[in-house]
């Protein structure tokens, strides 16, 4: 079996996870960097994935008769401060 066209440059998952996810994520096309810090654009592919794992969840949400529930993606600066004691240690993480 020829290997032409196969991606050889993936770090290797057993030295490195979270290089190896950030590989394969962006080499499979799922996602890209987006110029606003913290965010990325999903891709057809990544979008594809995210609703058959949406549409799965919401299934079971429903069938055990919850109710599904919207957060928003950012968060104001003063109700993350508000739980100090929980966001300490991700504050460089953090997009302010």
């Amino acid at each position: 079996m020829s290997r032409e066209g196969y991606v050889s440059s993936i770090t290797r998952q057993s030295e490195d996870f979270p290089g190896w996810y950030n590989d394969v994520v962006l080499k499979a096309e799922l996602a890209s960097y987006s110029p606003v810090r913290g965010c990325m654009i999903i891709r057809p592919y990544g979008y594809s994935v995210w609703e058959s794992m949406r549409d799965e969840l919401d299934r079971h949400i429903k069938r055990t008769g919850h109710q599904n529930v919207y957060f928003p993606l950012f968060v104001p600066r003063s109700l993350l401060e508000k739980e100090a004691e929980h966001v300490e240690g991700f504050d460089p993480q953090v997009a302010w």
